[in-house]
């Protein structure tokens, strides 16, 4: 079928469906067709391509931390989730991730949707070299306050890697009775690939958690609030009193 005979709906669908190695022939292909049509598809499929690009620079430029230290070996991202809530446990995700490993649009956690963060949790765990996750509950957080409670997730996700990495790179903190290189990185979820990775994974680990603690106790909203306190936590927690996972030691006020 000549290209000038084909409808635009069916061009729509041959970009739709190409693998990207293949889309500069289709450019090709359809760059003397006249229709408005199919210079919108072109266009549409150009800007694509460009945003692609970009998105490929800003991954290799949050690959800068991981390339500066993979000679040493296994470079490993920490992250934690979960400091600044009410309720529920600090989770902290460590991971390892293949060297020139792509994700893309992958970021810092708070800069992505909820439905971006599952997607990219499912595809980090199929990429990554090793994943592992640390909880504190909010018992040890009370015990211990949260800053430690945090270091101690830490330690036990770190501990729970199938790979014992010689590097680590951590979102802004130095990790006490730790005995592999660290490397504290401010703002480090949005500069280093592998803290991103972590914080996604610490991120939806948390989350997925709190919504299984809304179908037990929905009187709290915690699916929707995930344990910060929002106006409507707080108005529930003096309604309700505290709930087994509520952290004493941010609540007492409240109360």
């Amino acid at each position: 079928m000549s290209t000038d005979r084909k409808s635009i709906a069916q061009i729509k669908k041959e970009f739709a469906e190409a693998k990207e190695g293949s889309l500069e022939e289709l450019f090709a292909q359809y760059a003397m067709d006249e229709r408005s049509g199919v210079k919108a598809v072109l266009n549409s499929y150009r800007k694509k391509q460009e945003k692609l690009a970009k998105e490929r620079v800003r991954l290799e430029e949050m690959r800068s931390y991981e390339h500066r230290y993979e000679r040493y070996g296994y470079v490993c991202g920490i992250d934690e989730a979960g400091r600044g809530p009410l309720a529920g446990p600090v989770v902290a995700g460590a991971v390892i991730l293949p060297e020139d490993c792509e994700i893309l649009w992958l970021n810092d956690s708070k800069q992505l949707s909820e439905k971006k963060r599952e997607a990219l949790y499912d595809e980090i765990m199929e990429k990554a070299l090793a994943v592992s996750v640390g909880m504190a509950s909010p018992a040890r957080i009370d015990e211990i306050n949260i800053l430690q409670a945090t270091y101690e997730a830490m330690r036990e996700a770190i501990a729970g890697l199938k790979i014992r990495p010689q590097v680590l790179l951590n979102d802004a903190v130095k990790i006490p009775q730790v005995e592999i290189s660290q490397v504290p990185i401010i703002k480090g979820d949005a500069k280093s690939l592998s803290i991103a990775a972590a914080s996604v994974i610490a991120k939806v680990t948390r989350d997925r958690l709190m919504k299984d603690y809304d179908k037990l106790m929905p009187e709290y909203g915690f699916a929707k609030h995930k344990g910060y306190g929002s106006a409507a936590h707080m108005e529930a927690i003096r309604k309700f009193g505290s709930s087994p996972i509520h952290r004493q030691s941010f609540i007492k006020n409240i109360i």
